[in-house]
């Protein structure tokens, strides 16, 4: 496999490398605001500011977005977009302990972490987070930069617009659709479309702001 850096030297960062040594990749450092030391033995690189001269040293050098999502706002993607306009493709990462079935289609700088499970139909958007033990269903359709956080159960036919959080142990039932910017919060159960964005929560799923 090519090398590649991940964006990011937090928490999030962590797994994600994690992750990416299990599956086989060669992980060259990692690039952040701050030098946070090593990310499980890999070395800081610089800000962002030193892609273009990494790109310049490994021409097949990909990325993996290691910023983690606990919001329903852009920020995220916006960062993806700033390093592709300068030249970073990223990659498509699945955990070997992921299940991703036939007919799935994963956006780029999408990650499928450890017991991710992604059913037949489904398509996702750029830079989604398809976190540990989180389950996507039959035919769904999620935006760019989705988090489905750990142990979420996104059921069949479900539709998710760009930018949701979807936060652990949550249930979305067949067939709902979510507008963009929607923040559905950890345990909450969605039982209805969720036309207005904002954030949610409770059993039905209530917006409170």
């Amino acid at each position: 496999m090519p090398e590649i850096v991940v964006i990011g030297g937090g928490g999030h960062a962590k797994v994600l490398a994690s992750v990416l040594k299990k599956a086989g990749w060669s992980l060259l450092g990692y690039t952040d605001a701050s030098d946070r030391g090593p990310l499980l033995a890999r070395p800081y690189l610089g800000t962002d500011g030193v892609v273009a001269g990494l790109l310049e040293q490994h021409p097949r050098l990909l990325g993996a977005m290691g910023v983690g999502k606990v919001d329903a706002t852009g920020t995220r993607i916006a960062l993806q977009r700033k390093l592709e306009e300068a030249g970073l493709r990223f990659a498509v990462v699945v955990s070997p302990q992921a299940i991703i079935n036939e007919d799935v289609t994963l956006g780029q700088g999408t990650v499928a972490f450890d017991g991710a499970i992604v059913n037949a139909g489904t398509v996702t958007g750029d830079c989604c987070i398809l976190n540990t033990n989180s389950v996507v269903e039959h035919d769904c359709r999620l935006g760019h930069n989705v988090h489905v956080a750990p142990g979420a159960v996104v059921s069949g036919g479900v539709t998710v617009g760009d930018d949701c959080m979807i936060g652990a142990g949550a249930l979305l039932i067949q067939g709902a659709n979510l507008c963009t910017g929607c923040l559905v919060g950890m345990g909450a159960v969605v039982l209805s479309d969720l036309t207005m964005p904002g954030t949610y929560v409770g059993s039905p799923a209530r917006r409170v702001r």
